[in-house]
Parts: C-alpha cells; structure tokens; sequence
C-alpha cells in the first residue's frame, strides 16, 4: 500500500465513522484490506482505493471495508467493577429518579457491543436484580458498526472458553449447551437474547434514531478510537440521549479530561448527568 493510497484510505475512513488512521497504523490496514482484494480480485490498493470511492463502491463496499478497520475486542463481564457499581449504586439511583425500571420500563445501551458479550452481561445482571426487584421492566439496546459482529452477537453462539467470566449460578440460568456433547459452544437463552436489540449505528450519522432517552449507557473502549475533538462532539452527543441523573461507563483507560461534557465523575471511570 502506498503512502497515497493509505491517505485515500484513512481520509475515507475518518470521514465516515470518525476512526483516526495514524501512519503507524498504515501496516495494519494493510493488512486488515488484503482479504477485501482478494474477494473482489483486485491486483493493486489503488485499484481498491478507486473502487470504494466509486458511487458503486460507496453503496456496496464501504461497509465491507469499515467492518475489517473497526477493532472487536470485548469478553463477558469485562471490568467486573462496573457491573457491581451498577448493581448497587446507579440502578438504584435512577429508579428513584421517576421510577425507572418500575412505573417505566429502564433504558440502558451498550454502544459498540461487539460480538454482543457487554449486553448479554448487562441482561444477565439486570435480570438477576429482577429476582430482587419484582416487577423491574428493562430494555437493552445494543449497538455497533460492524454488520459482521452484529450477525455474531444476534446468532448468540460463543465457545465455551468465552464464557468462562460468567458465574456459575448465572451459566445454569442462562446458557444452553448444544446436544450433542462433544461441542464445546453454548447458545445464550432465549428469554435472555430477547431482552437486546441489536440494530446498526455509525456514530457519525445525524440521527442516533432513538426513541426514548437512555437511563445507562455502557460505551467502552470505544472512544481511544477517536481523536479529542471527534470524542467531545461524540460524548455530547450521547448526553443529548442520556436522562438527567443518568449514568455513563467508559472503558478503563479513557477520560474525560479536558473535554467539555457536561458529566461529572462519580467513581472509577463512571460519570452522571445532573439532575
């Protein structure tokens, strides 16, 4: 890949889903991409260059493309502390707030969900709280760019080595094994699958299309992707779309200093929206 094609590249990459593609990171996409010439046959990246900024291959290859530059890391109960603070301190927090989770249903959103891990955590914990709170209503949206871990996450099949984080009482409830016991894949449950919504989103799309405003939003280890002014214009973003008293989780090495968001930090790595 020449230094021309990878500035085509990384221009069109930054401009769609707001991904800094430093010249480091030349090597890289490099190699993410060869898979894509290969499908398509191609010989050279400037032929590929061509073709994605073609009207063709804007409808028809930038999402391909988008879904091999986006980074998927993500395991169930990632950060355990998080889900503690959410347990003890913010779920019960905002259900006194206007009585989320009981008079209405709670909102929370897992954006950049991956391969689905962070909200099938989120279901399992918020429906073992429901065993406490009888009557608590909770609705997941998950969310991410990638159509290729969508389809994963949606499918809901994970080897049994990814799920060796998940408690032992909570594997019983919520997971099945397959049949045939030589397989070492488990399928979440389907009273459990049907609590997230997985639907497509570019954060850099004018419209996030949500219809209710989010009580938690869990979006970790997704900003360092984006550079300071892309974050801070993001992170508003999602404040509009947060209630007041609501609780925002990022991953364990982002901040917010320096940015102006209206979000105060109340415990590690967790913010809240003034009342």
């Amino acid at each position: 890949m020449s230094t021309k094609d990878f500035s085509r590249l990384s221009e069109v990459i930054y401009r769609e889903c707001g991904i800094k593609m430093s010249p480091v990171k030349k090597v890289m996409l490099e190699a993410r991409l060869r898979r894509r010439l290969r499908d398509l046959c191609m010989k050279s990246f400037a032929e590929y260059c061509d073709y994605v900024l073609s009207p063709r291959g804007i409808e028809d290859e930038l999402f391909l493309m988008i879904n091999e530059v986006t980074t998927n890391k993500t395991d169930f109960f990632r950060e355990p502390r998080h889900f503690e603070y959410l347990v003890n301190t913010a779920l019960p927090q905002v259900m006194r707030i206007d009585g989320a989770g009981t008079r209405r249903n709670l909102h929370v959103w897992s954006a950049g969900c991956s391969t689905g891990e962070e909200p099938y955590t989120l279901a399992m914990v918020l429906s073992s709280v429901a065993e406490q709170y009888r009557g608590l209503k909770f609705m997941i949206l998950a969310t991410d760019i990638s159509t290729k871990v969508l389809a994963k996450a949606t499918r809901a099949i994970y080897d049994m080595r990814a799920v060796e984080p998940v408690p032992s009482d909570m594997k019983k409830k919520y997971l099945l094994r397959s049949k045939d016991r030589t397989s070492s894949l488990v399928r979440i449950a389907p009273e459990l699958r049907a609590m997230v919504k997985f639907r497509r989103l570019n954060f850099m799309e004018g419209d996030f299309g949500m219809r209710e405003p989010m009580d938690i939003i869990f979006c970790r280890n997704v900003i360092i992707y984006f550079d300071r002014p892309t974050q801070e214009r993001l992170l508003n973003r999602f404040c509009e779309h947060l209630n007041p008293g609501g609780y925002l989780f990022m991953g364990h090495s982002e901040t917010l200093n320096g940015l102006d968001v209206p979000l105060a930090p109340v415990g590690s790595t967790v913010y809240r929206k003034p009342l």
